[in-house]
């Protein structure tokens, strides 16, 4: 399996550019991160912007996958939860290069993710994901736990509706105890 290098992006023009490539070609092949296609580059840019922005203020951590020069693949930590949700985090835009999938990128790009959060005091982490064609085997295979699905949810990029799958994780030092009662 090939080695990416992960790194926390920053709000640079090239970041903005291959970001908003990746936001595009996702969302060009089907993915439902948000999005209808055809996508404007310049709402992608706009997009990654805001994002980037929120991550230099510590509301969130915008990742990516680097192999070498080239930008591979992403995924967002949202770390802005309400006060009475200081202990959790989401996953939000995990996306690949249509290139490279397969290869690692999105699970290497979760670990780090889980990492960061664990580090940053969270011990549970959401997110959600299409009910067609989404990630759901993926995040079930790095031990997810399915709580169900929201029928009809959101838009497909090229039209028609889908569900979306929630799903959970505990992390960090919650995950390594058995709590009487906690699944």
């Amino acid at each position: 399996m090939p080695s990416f290098t992960i790194t926390a992006l920053t709000h640079l023009p090239r970041v903005v550019t291959a970001l908003s490539e990746i936001l595009v070609e996702t969302v060009a092949h089907g993915g439902s991160v948000s999005f209808m296609h055809p996508l404007p580059v310049e709402q992608a840019r706009a997009f990654w912007d805001s994002s980037l922005a929120a991550a230099a203020r510590g509301e969130r951590i915008v990742l990516g996958a680097w192999d070498g020069d080239v930008l591979v693949g992403t995924v967002t930590l949202l770390l802005d939860c309400p006060p009475n949700q200081p202990h959790r985090g989401e996953i939000a835009k995990m996306m690949t290069r249509m290139h490279y999938r397969g290869q690692g990128v999105a699970r290497t790009l979760m670990q780090e993710a889980e990492r960061l959060a664990v580090e940053r005091g969270r011990t549970l982490l959401t997110l959600d994901t299409a009910e067609d064609e989404g990630a759901a085997g993926l995040y079930e295979k790095l031990g997810y736990h399915r709580t169900g699905v929201i029928p009809d949810f959101a838009l497909k990029p090229h039209g028609g509706l889908t569900g979306t799958i929630i799903f959970w994780k505990r992390i960090g030092a919650v995950a390594e105890v058995k709590l009487p009662g906690l699944i």
